[in-house]
């Protein structure tokens, strides 16, 4: 009776260890975005000028990009002038997306502008980021 207690107890104690547990296979599939602004910078910007936008966004874990969105408003009343891309879902999957374009400040004197770069997953507001650049338009 011994012998098959202990049976019975090394047999339920294999089946148990032996039994593939799901979460401790499974990876952290979170991203892990970072924004990086290459241009414009906060340095005072004339009437008329044309300034290049560059922005690099990028999934630290290596995961895909999926939603970008860069835009640029007034600090003060919140008058956009930029908004791009038209779909902001760009489906990266290199864990890296560029964006670049132009503007051309064609706005009052003495105004202060912001540019604020966003990413996120793949479910609006997932892991999202926003980082912005602020600079003043002079005459």
């Amino acid at each position: 009776m011994k012998k098959l207690n202990f049976l019975v107890l090394a047999l339920s104690i294999f089946a148990f260890t032996a039994c593939d547990k799901v979460e401790d296979d499974t990876m952290d599939t979170t991203p892990e975005y970072h924004i990086h602004f290459h241009s414009p910078d906060s340095a005072d910007k004339t009437v008329g000028e044309t300034i290049t936008i560059k922005i690099d966004f990028e999934d630290h874990n290596g995961g895909t990009v999926h939603h970008v969105n860069v835009r640029v408003y007034n600090k003060a009343d919140g008058t956009e002038i930029f908004n791009k891309p038209s779909d902001a879902h760009v489906h990266e999957t290199s864990g890296m997306y560029s964006f670049e374009d132009t503007l051309e400040l064609n706005v009052d004197p003495d105004t202060n502008w912001v540019v604020e770069a966003k990413v996120w997953g793949h479910e609006d507001g997932l892991a999202e980021v926003s980082e912005t650049v602020e600079f003043k338009v002079v005459n």
